[in-house]
């Protein structure tokens, strides 16, 4: 109810009188700020990778090309073809594969920046390796900041896992460096967070737009030719009847009947309202450049920097998978060599890399015609 100006103190018992003003009025309209999603690791898995295809072929193309990388062990020069270790490996725990085990892996290091694998010894003496879940682990510290064990949470399920003992530590941490933390990883998919919520948000953009036939909804215009205004009970059937027959996929096409003084002003998208579908595209590209694929593989258009498919995928497992793959078997074999042997290291089969077979077969083509080599460097050079 407006106040009158002049303003007049009312009496206490006199009746409150209803007026409708007849001025104009001023609506104002503020922009607010942008909202983003949380950047813990459930929030992360959801609406990245379970919800965002771009997300999710990136991060699989990535744990999939990884995990199908064959591993050696060497024990000094000596390449071991078969041993228990390799076996661990190949076989972590019953139920489950090393591909599997190892596409869960990283996974895991790609949405959260951390992994964490516990070693547990069965009771007929063998070795088992099980992923623990990101976000039900902590990082104990002791009282000068170093960590010294995991906790992990299942529910009202607590348990300590040492990182160090007598027999090494029954749990790997592996992570992603991250500038501001000492004990947790940095993950991709945080980097590339404003981009997410960019991409989520022109897809639900675009839906609503589908569900409305694929436009804005127009305006009613009212143009009374008595001076009289729609009853709320009027307004009410009109606002019913054009959601119940003219919104929506189905109504789409339809004739709009309008009487009474009615007139419908449609709206439609401006060119400049549509560079949602570029942000949209620019939003990929940026959530690709921070995983590491080559917008090309994902079949992202824009600025390709690569002449043609081929030479995409093999920066693809030179920037990106080779890199991730030597620091876990550094990690691994670190961790898991001493309990079989000394001098114990793994390394991937760089030669069964079907991505990288053009570049091996130039090498060794480059090799094979070094008439100054003998058998033995040659073989050296390619990494026998």
């Amino acid at each position: 109810m407006p106040i009158p100006w002049p303003w007049r103190r009312r009496a206490a018992n006199a009746p409150a009188r209803e007026q409708k003003s007849t001025t104009g009025f001023v609506a104002l309209h503020v922009e607010r700020s942008a909202s983003w999603i949380a950047r813990d690791y459930p929030t992360l898995a959801r609406e990245g990778f379970m919800r965002n295809p771009i997300v999710h072929r990136a991060v699989r193309m990535i744990a999939e090309a990884a995990s199908a990388v064959p591993w050696l062990l060497y024990e000094g020069s000596t390449e071991h073809e078969t041993h228990p270790l390799l076996d661990l490996i190949a076989s972590p725990r019953r139920g489950m594969n090393g591909t599997a085990f190892f596409e869960m892996l990283y996974g895991h290091l790609l949405l959260s920046g951390n992994a964490y694998v516990e070693r547990v010894e069965t009771a007929n003496g063998a070795r088992e390796l099980h992923l623990l879940r990101p976000e039900r682990v902590t990082v104990e510290t002791d009282q000068e900041g170093w960590p010294q064990a995991l906790t992990y949470r299942c529910g009202a399920v607590k348990r300590v896992v040492p990182l160090d003992g007598p027999a090494g530590g029954q749990a790997l941490h592996l992570s992603l460096f991250h500038p501001l933390d000492d004990h947790y990883g940095f993950a991709p998919l945080e980097a590339a967070l404003m981009a997410l919520d960019i991409h989520n948000a022109a897809g639900a953009w675009n839906k609503a737009l589908l569900d409305n036939s694929a436009r804005p909804s127009g305006a009613l215009v009212y143009a009374p030719r008595d001076g009289g205004n729609l009853t709320e009970e009027q307004f009410a059937r009109l606002k019913a009847e054009l959601e119940d027959g003219y919104t929506g996929a189905a109504g789409a096409g339809k004739p709009l009947l309008l009487e009474g003084g009615l007139d419908w002003k449609a709206m439609g998208l401006s060119p400049r309202d549509m560079d949602f579908i570029e942000a949209k595209n620019a939003a990929s590209r940026d959530i690709a450049l921070a995983f590491g694929v080559p917008p090309m593989l994902l079949g992202i258009p824009g600025d390709n920097t690569y002449a043609n498919y081929a030479e995409a995928n093999r920066a693809f497992y030179r920037l990106t998978v080779l890199p991730l793959i030597a620091r876990t078997a550094k990690a691994l074999g670190n961790w898991l060599g001493p309990l079989y042997g000394p001098d114990l290291r793994l390394e991937h089969d760089y030669d069964r890399i079907e991505g990288l077979s053009a570049e091996r077969d130039a090498l060794w083509q480059r090799i094979s015609n070094a008439s100054f080599l003998t058998d033995d460097e040659k073989r050296q050079a390619v990494g026998y």
